[in-house]
């Protein structure tokens, strides 16, 4: 484990394997998260995971702050700075993603190719006004209602919790609970919500590509990264498993993943 100071935060972040660098982020999820498939792609790359700020091993100097998806991209960006002097590529998920694709757009050269994974963009969808309520509907939850219940109602939202998992409490432990509340409070409007630089994207130096779970369809962060790919005029590539199959099809996933990178 290695530590980074970043403007406002501590960041934690690890480094396993030998050749080339490929940075793995997700937010809210920490390090642990890509675990299964860590040793996999280590064989022959420099795999580099990290706790996003405010989460897990990271601190953060305002816990009241909203994380931007401009500050969570600029840690990216001093993370690879920190291990690399050349292009790396990257597999981002969720809201790692979202941060991934503003480091793309601001920093290109340091991106070979990026793999965004289910990046839940809501405002690229066509009921993109019906989603802002609903988001802003969950961080009222857990304002009114606390974390467990609110992690329900977002968990049901985007699909990966049955309807009736609304209104309910999640059981979670301890540790992951408070992770859940800072997302809930610090993080889910200002990713969710925010609206990508497509013109900027689509004159990157960095390859992206977009990427789903083939098990995840329908799900709202399938239906964002859909709608990315339409947006971006690129194919969108399909994974195996659903929004974290990167842990639950681990070998599988990493096969895929090599073969994207590849330029496949």
């Amino acid at each position: 484990m290695t530590v980074l100071d970043a403007p406002g935060a501590t960041l934690h972040y690890d480094v396993q394997g030998s050749g080339p660098v490929l940075l793995l982020a997700g937010v809210p999820m920490d390090a642990s998260g890509f675990a299964p498939i860590v040793p996999l792609l280590a064989a022959d790359h420099t795999v580099v995971t990290y706790d996003p700020r405010g989460i897990a091993r990271s601190s953060v100097a305002d816990p009241e702050a909203q994380l931007t998806t401009d500050v969570l991209a600029d840690d990216l960006h001093r993370l690879l700075a920190e291990v690399t002097n050349e292009p790396a590529d990257v597999l981002a998920s969720s809201g790692g993603a979202v941060a991934a694709l503003w480091l793309a757009a601001r920093h290109p050269s340091q991106v070979r190719t990026l793999v965004a994974h289910e990046p839940p963009l809501t405002a690229l969808l066509p009921d993109a006004a019906e989603q802002r309520r609903a988001i802003e509907g969950l961080y009222e939850s857990y304002r009114t209602e606390g974390t467990a219940v609110a992690m329900g109602r977002f968990l049901s939202h985007i699909g990966i919790a049955p309807p009736e998992a609304a209104g309910h409490p999640m059981p979670m432990p301890e540790e992951a609970l408070g992770d859940a509340g800072f997302f809930l409070k610090n993080v889910i409007r200002t990713v969710s919500l925010a609206q990508p630089d497509l013109a900027a994207l689509r004159v990157s130096s960095a390859r992206i590509v977009v990427a789903a779970g083939e098990t995840s369809k329908g799900q709202l962060a399938n239906r964002t990264a859909v709608a990315l790919a339409e947006q971006l005029g690129t194919e969108l590539a399909m994974f195996p498993g659903d929004h974290g199959g990167f842990a639950g099809e681990a070998e599988p996933f990493a096969t895929q993943l090599r073969k994207v990178l590849a330029g496949g």
